[in-house]
């Protein structure tokens, strides 16, 4: 159960800043934030799965 809260919250804190990053840094749309932040939470959550099962 454990794992999988940190595998949530990596996920989700990854998502929130490239949200962030693209959204108010770089003036992206609404929808290519949205976009890179599932790429990223995406690719977060499963290095974070990746590292859980070491």
């Amino acid at each position: 159960m454990k794992s999988w809260r940190t595998i949530v919250l990596h996920t989700a804190a990854a998502a929130v800043f490239m949200f962030v990053l693209q959204r108010f840094a770089l003036n992206a749309s609404l929808e290519t934030s949205l976009l890179w932040a599932v790429v990223f939470g995406g690719c977060a959550a499963g290095l974070a799965y990746m590292q859980s099962n070491r």
